[in-house]
């Protein structure tokens, strides 16, 4: 993405943020197909990136898959804060978004997305969020919000020349040289060079090649790291697929554009989605689904390529795939800071596992939608990165709701 993109993006991302003195009154609970008077949303497509600097921390990207691009370096969440509550394996990245608000605190502000892999977690993980918030849920989807004011440590308050020369103000934290995402708070006890975010991740990189490459770290010069990027590169493998999320107004995207320019792409994930929901159609729960599956179907296929839909600020409402497992206002916590009530800021479409290359049998990872709920008034709490909460729909909700 050029400069000029880049700008645009900062500018559209900024001018869907929220005002303190504007009235959120819509909840987006209201009825699902009433979508006459709402206003054009923005949509997220991921395409490879053209420059992979783009992608970096110090040029505040939205991406998917690969590894996190941390807005706060330091102060990354560790523990059982970074593992599915299900399994207790690390959670893996899925995407961020760069969403910063028009407030001295949120200058820069990023959400990321992680999930457990799991199908089997992801059906758990329902039974969890239809009890009406529970003391402690237990969740294999987690959503972190970070921001920074415009003078903070890590960054300059001037704009970056995106050139690929612009670097941070500071370094950050080790990371695990398994995955590349969590904090890498182990060691290993041998040459003591490598970082681990979990015992797990230390084994898995033992048994792929860390057993020989410890040995040459022990013998090497400390801090050149050059076995240590050959194990991560090994590690890379457990990754997503590494996208560049782009933006575009839902207005300015018409089927004429998609067919033109991603026809080839629209068609195969055209065809993949029909294949899963044809499928399903006969497991409807009576004309409520399939009403709400005719509605998403209409709004996708002005954009079949889209993967994200970004709401905040907006009158729009998230579109659900089916009716079944939708949450009422009740469903929805308060802000677990503040106390104050959540906001639809954007959902996830199954668009993206296309790109990801996920394969569409019985036991693999799939959602109809995961829609993202933050602060709404984005507070200023003392954790770098506090929780947000994340509503995940599956094809079939689970058959007993607590």
């Amino acid at each position: 993405m050029d400069a000029d993109a880049i700008e645009e993006h900062v500018d559209m991302i900024r001018a869907v943020g929220i005002d303190d003195n504007d009235e959120q009154e819509d909840d987006g609970f209201d009825d699902y197909d009433d979508d006459e008077d709402e206003d054009p949303v923005t949509l997220g497509f991921v395409e490879k990136p053209k420059n992979q600097w783009s992608l970096l921390r110090q040029y505040f990207p939205s991406k998917a898959g690969g590894v996190p691009a941390w807005l706060d370096p330091l102060n990354i969440p560790s523990g059982k804060t970074s593992l599915c509550d299900i399994c207790g394996d690390p959670l893996k990245f899925l995407l961020q978004v760069y969403a910063p608000i028009e407030k001295d605190s949120t200058f820069h502000r990023m959400l990321f997305v992680f999930m457990c892999p799991s199908m089997k977690c992801l059906l758990r993980d329902q039974h969890e969020q239809w009890k009406r918030q529970p003391e402690k849920p237990s969740r294999s989807v987690k959503v972190f919000r970070c921001q920074l004011p415009r003078i903070n440590p890590f960054y300059s308050s001037e704009r970056p020349e995106y050139d690929g020369s612009h670097k941070p103000a500071s370094s950050g934290a080790a990371l695990c040289d398994w995955c590349g995402t969590w904090k890498g708070d182990k060691l290993c006890s041998s040459c003591r060079q490598v970082h681990y975010c979990s015992e797990k991740h230390q084994a898995v990189s033992w048994r792929s090649g860390h057993k020989t490459a410890c040995k040459q770290l022990k013998i090497s010069s400390p801090g050149s790291g050059s076995t240590s990027l050959v194990s991560q590169k090994v590690g890379s493998s457990n990754m997503w697929p590494e996208f560049e999320i782009i933006i575009e107004d839902e207005s300015e995207y018409n089927i004429e554009t998609s067919e033109d320019n991603t026809l080839a792409n629209s068609s195969i994930l055209k065809s993949r989605v029909d294949d899963s929901m044809n499928s399903l159609m006969d497991s409807f729960q009576g004309d409520d689904d399939k009403r709400s599956w005719a509605n998403f179907q209409e709004r996708i296929a002005k954009a079949p390529e889209q993967v994200l839909r970004y709401y905040r600020n907006t009158n729009a409402k998230p579109i659900w795939p089916v009716s079944s497992g939708r949450p009422s206002k009740a469903d929805i916590p308060n802000c677990c800071y503040c106390g104050g009530p959540l906001c639809c800021e954007f959902q996830i479409l199954p668009q993206l596992l296309y790109y990801f290359g996920v394969d569409n049998e019985v036991d693999s990872l799939d959602w109809t939608t995961i829609v993202v709920y933050t602060c709404e008034a984005s507070c200023e709490a003392g954790l770098a990165y506090k929780d947000e909460y994340a509503w995940v729909q599956l094809y079939s909700p689970p058959a007993t709701l607590q």
